[in-house]
């Protein structure tokens, strides 16, 4: 795979979708038609509403369709520097806490579950951070549960949780503007 990334890029590359040639692309994953589960959209919406969004950041609602865009950016000759994926995890943590994962974290035995409940495919994020150089983050937050059935919402932990990983996600992108290092 090429190491290239979007401050490298050939004018030739600038046909590419805007979200593999910005410096940080945030994909917000999950069903928001399952409760909890619709963390990473809402995250996303919050995100793309910001008035001070950097320009460098592009912010995608991937829903459903992170398995898709991982794919774009792994075939695509050009990539962001940085990739943070935001979801909801049941890890059996606190429900609403929000903590960082790296790519080399995310549990080996998801390399090839695509479920619809966990992190969009893992193998997939390991690839873009081992073999294309992208720095992956994966910000994710406790659910307090799943629904069975179609149920909208996010509970009220889960709702608290939005703004603390809307914070983490800028202040970790500010810092590695200023620094020019990797996220805190």
């Amino acid at each position: 795979m090429s190491m290239r990334t979007a401050e490298e890029a050939p004018p030739a590359l600038e046909a590419a979708p805007d979200y593999c040639r910005c410096q940080t692309l945030v994909l917000g994953c999950g069903n928001v038609l399952f409760g909890d589960d619709g963390f990473g959209p809402a995250v996303a919406g919050q995100l793309r509403c910001r008035a001070d969004l950097p320009s460098s950041m592009v912010v995608v609602d991937a829903g459903t369709s992170a398995r898709q865009l991982l794919f774009d950016l792994v075939l695509s000759p050009v990539r962001p520097r940085r990739l943070i994926v935001v979801d909801a995890v049941d890890m059996g943590r606190r429900p609403g806490e929000v903590w960082t994962l790296q790519a080399n974290e995310l549990p080996r035995v998801k390399i090839d579950d695509f479920s619809m409940h966990q992190l969009p495919t893992s193998n997939l994020l390991r690839e873009l951070a081992e073999l294309a150089g992208v720095e992956v983050q994966c910000i994710v937050a406790q659910v307090s549960e799943l629904p069975a059935e179609v149920k909208p919402g996010l509970s009220g932990p889960m709702q608290k949780a939005v703004r603390r990983a809307e914070r983490r996600i800028l202040k970790g992108v500010v810092l590695c503007r200023r620094k020019n290092k990797s996220f805190p």
